[in-house]
Order: structure tokens, then sequence, then C-alpha cells
């Protein structure tokens, strides 16, 4: 991006592009179905392989160059393929082409980063820093990411948001037919994923989500509550903000090393385990310590170490839940662990998912639906995350012509629990990828009842909580 070639804003000139791409999309791939009539199977599979990685291409070139929140509904989708909802046959050309939404958005030209840091922090970047990297170690949908130091070598993580993203944002939102657009056209380019995907759904997190991250004033602030509550814990980190380096659109932290998704994918078995159990202890553990959550469990937002600890990116947008909502979602789980069917429907009124009265739905039909989301505590012990936990569960809740489309057909949706669900797929998809092995039943004791700790990293928790 450069100031010769700005975001481009409004709503007809961001629809346009979209429209255009639904056309190539469609257009393209009727042609390719009158071409393969007659087509062997290997010139098939291979000529299929080409149109995917041709439509692939097209859609990472816009949502690259858009950025704003159809750029983060690019990301979002980036990670399906993580649920194993995509055809073998198909994922490593996705996951090729996806994954530079995921790090490598189309970046600032130097000089335009260097005129927002002089606007938001009054002075240019040499003299607000000892040392800055005029280019990026990483570009999201939001800013870019760059390396700097201060004076006395302190290494700092600098993310600097794109002019004008602002202004592209609110047309974004403004234009829900588009984000729409966006979602149908890229569910009808990826073979596999469940057809009759919740639209309206994820285009309102979108819209929630990105609304939020737009002010890094807000993203600072939840940033430092996470990281005072987490302080010196023994496997998880949050990064230190500099608040004298932060503005509205910068935000100055502290630089950590460690592996990125792709790597940690590609790390040994102990490691890969190790990961994933804190990964599952921040999330819900941060929901039952302390009613916080972050609300991006996907794998951009982590940094995988050496030693078996994480480090957690991302603080845009945090939902902070009520004593009594805790309480309500640990009823739930108590409910399943039990097999207590007609305390989970009562579970499930209290919490807004059922409308009182509601007798429609048989309560044993929906122990056995909500079991599938407990199979990691249900199952025998100790129990791996795989692929095809994540896909069935993801198409358990969100097919519409699916074996299980009775049960959450008769839900409403509280707002709440339009987040929770999103947390829940996002976090077994992350699992389901990396594939860790524990007692998970026994982690899910330790945190939401308060049994004794079963693993290492319990044992350390422990220690930690009752030494602060």
């Amino acid at each position: 991006m450069s100031k010769d070639n700005p975001l481009p804003v409004g709503r007809l000139r961001r629809s346009l592009p979209l429209a255009a791409l639904t056309a190539r999309t469609i257009g393209g791939r009727a042609g390719h179905w009158l071409r393969m009539r007659g087509v062997g199977h290997d010139d098939r599979l291979a000529k299929d392989l080409a149109m995917h990685a041709r439509q692939a291409q097209r859609y990472v070139d816009l949502m690259g160059g858009m950025k704003g929140a159809i750029m983060k509904l690019g990301q979002v989708l980036s990670f399906v393929d993580s649920a194993g909802l995509v055809p073998e046959a198909y994922q490593q050309v996705w996951q090729d082409a996806l994954a530079s939404l995921r790090a490598d958005a189309p970046a600032m030209e130097p000089d335009l980063v260097a005129a927002v840091i002089e606007e938001e922090l009054g002075l240019p970047p040499d003299r607000v820093f000892s040392y800055f990297s005029p280019r990026p170690i990483a570009a999201a949908s939001i800013g870019q990411v760059h390396t700097a130091h201060l004076a006395d070598g302190t290494e700092l993580a600098v993310k600097v948001q794109y002019p004008g993203v602002d202004e592209a944002i609110r047309s974004d939102l403004a234009n829900t037919e588009a984000l729409a657009v966006v979602v149908k056209t890229a569910l009808a380019m990826l073979p596999g994923v469940v057809p009759n995907f919740d639209v309206r759904t994820v285009v309102a997190e979108v819209v929630e989500r990105v609304g939020e991250e737009l002010d890094y004033y807000t993203e600072a602030a939840n940033q430092r509550e996470f990281e005072a509550i987490y302080r010196d814990h023994p496997f998880i980190h949050i990064p230190r903000v500099f608040d004298e380096l932060s503005s509205a659109r910068v935000l100055t932290m502290e630089m950590v090393d460690g592996r990125r998704w792709e790597a940690a994918l590609e790390s040994p078995k102990e490691l890969r385990d190790s990961w994933g159990e804190v990964i599952n202890r921040f999330v819900w553990g941060s929901i039952e310590h302390y009613r916080l959550s972050n609300a991006d469990p996907h794998p951009g937002n982590y940094l995988f170490h050496e030693d078996g600890t994480v480090t957690f990116l991302d603080f845009g947008s945090v939902k902070r839940f009520t004593d009594d909502q805790r309480r309500k979602f640990d009823a739930v789980g108590a409910a399943v662990v039990a097999g207590d069917a007609n305390a989970l429907y009562q579970a499930y009124i209290d919490i807004g998912f059922l409308p009182a009265g509601d007798n429609k739905l048989d309560p044993d039909r929906l122990l056995a639906w909500c079991g599938l989301s407990f199979e990691p505590v249900l199952a025998p012990q100790p129990y791996t995350y795989s692929k095809r936990f994540a896909a069935d569960l993801a198409a358990a809740w969100y097919d519409p012509a699916g074996p299980w489309s009775d049960v959450p057909r008769r839900f409403s949706m509280p707002k709440d629990l339009v987040f929770l669900n999103r947390i829940i797929i996002g976090l077994e998809s992350v699992l389901g990828a990396l594939g860790p092995t524990a007692d998970w039943h026994a982690v899910d004791a330790e945190i939401r009842t308060g049994a004794p700790p079963a693993t290492e990293l319990g044992r350390q928790d422990k220690a930690w909580r009752l030494g602060n």
C-alpha cells in the first residue's frame, strides 16, 4: 500500500470487485465442468487442482488488497481447512494460497508507515526508537507489525494501523450484503465445506470483532489486563504493552520470538501435547477464574515455544462475563459430564438457548448432541484431538441438513452464546489440527470444579495460583 495506491473505500468501489470475483468464480466453475466431460480420472484431478489453485489465488489477491472488514473475513475463512472440512485432495492448494492471508498481506510503503507513526506519536520513527525496521514482519487486516529497539536495547513489536482503514471498515460494516458475498463466494470455491453455513452469524461476528479492533487504545487496555493477570505464569505469556509508545493507531509491545502455526504443526508430538493443553487451559481458565475471554482463538494469535509454553497475541476483542453467566456455563458442563438429560435441558433454558416451557426437543436428544462437544472429556482417557472430531463438531452445529439439524434448529441465539460458540469451534479446530493428547477429563474437572490437578501443567498452574 502506498500514497499512490490507497485503500479502496466506499460501498460501491468495494462491492464491485466482490461482484466480479463472484461472477468469475461461478463462470469459471461452469466452464470447468463442461471441459471435464469425457476426461480421464488422472487428467480430471490435475485440472481440478489447477482450477482450485486459480480460484484460491483470485480470492487471496482480492482479500489482501482490500483489507478492512472484508480482509478480516478472508482471514477467518482462511482457517476453515484447520477443521478438516476441505477434502484432502484439495487441501494443500488452499493451504498454500490462503496462508498468505494470515501472514503476508500487501504491506504499506515505509514512508507511509513513518507518516502514521509521526502523526500518532509526534515524532518520526527514527526519533521515537533507536532502531525501527521499515519493512514489516507480519501484516493483518487492520495493521502491520514492525520490529524496533529502545536505547537500552529492549526489543519491541510495533503494530501500525493502515491509513484509511477506519473509513474502509465503516464502509464494510455498513455493507453487510458485500460481506455476505465474500462468505458465500469462499464457500462456493471450497469443495466439501458445510453447504448451509450460517452466513448471517459469521457476518455479525466479523462486524462486532472488527469494530472493536479499530481502536488500539481498547486493545492495549485489554492486553494490559490479561498481562497483569498472567504475569509470571509458568506457561502462559502475554506481551507487555508500552503505553507511552502507543496510541489509537500505534500499539507497541515487547517483542517475543516463537514458532508460528505452520512450524508448530510440524513439531514433535510432546511439544504439541503441551501447547494444546496450555491453549485449552488459557481459554477455559480465563473464563472460569477471571470471567474473561479473548475473542479470537485461531492459529495466527499464538507463538509456540521450545519449552512447551505459549505466548498469546491479539486482544482487540475481549468478552467479559458475569458470575451468573459463568455459573450457567458450568451447569451445562456438569449436566453433560453427569449424563443428566433433564438437568442439561434446564441449563439450556436458564442460559437462554431454549425458551422456557419448550417441550419440542427430547432431552435425551439434546444430551447426545451436546455430548459431541464434550467428546474429549467423556471419551476414555487419555484422548487425542483430531481433525475428524473438529469437522464432526462443526457439521453437528452448523449443517441444517445434517443428522443433528433438528437440535440447533430449536435454539434461540443470545449474543453471548454466539460468541461462546465461536470460541468453542475455534478452539476445537486449533486443537484438532495440533492433535494433542492429555487426560482432558481431569483437566476439565480441575478448571470447572476445582478438582486436584492430574497433569504436570495443572500442578504448575495450581502452585502459581497459590503464590498469587
